[in-house]
């Protein structure tokens, strides 16, 4: 009867080890792929370098839009370029509280259109060239005048 229960034992122990062994091995990360001579050679090719783009030089223009009454003004379509340029480089619009806030590259004058369905447009030129790093403007529309809506 003894060495019956030797035999148990032994058994769950052995049992115990073996399962103990493969949580283990399941617990460690798995190693990467030995690359071979040939897959080496290939990923040392020299590539270019892609260059990080850095926020710490950009400039923040930010404000509000509000309408003719006073109140701010959601859904108001901003957009911005360089002074001089023909092209709109960069388009926001209005949140429900009537602010924005756009990044554009310092050392540049920036011209800005404020566009709203029923009101007159209005630009405002930014100058981002001297001193500081950000500039906060408020427009307050009107309404347009005529058939222009």
């Amino acid at each position: 009867m003894h060495s019956l229960r030797r035999i148990r034992f032994l058994c769950a122990a052995v049992l115990s080890l073996a399962l103990a062994s493969v949580l283990i091995a399941m617990q460690e990360p798995n190693a990467p792929p030995s690359a071979t001579p040939a897959q080496n050679s290939a990923t040392k090719v020299d590539k270019p370098a892609k260059k990080k783009y850095s926020h710490a030089n950009d400039f923040l223009i930010r404000g509000t839009v509000f309408n003719d009454k006073g109140l701010s003004f959601p859904g108001v379509e901003l957009r911005i370029r360089p002074a001089g340029q023909k092209k709109y480089r960069w388009e926001t619009y209005t949140n429900s509280r009537g602010e924005f806030a756009v990044r554009v590259p310092q050392g540049s004058d920036y011209e800005m259109l404020v566009h709203a369905k029923g009101f007159s447009d209005q630009t405002r030129t930014v100058d981002a060239k001297n001193g500081g790093n950000e500039e906060t403007v408020v427009f307050r529309l009107e309404p347009a005048v005529g058939g222009k809506k």
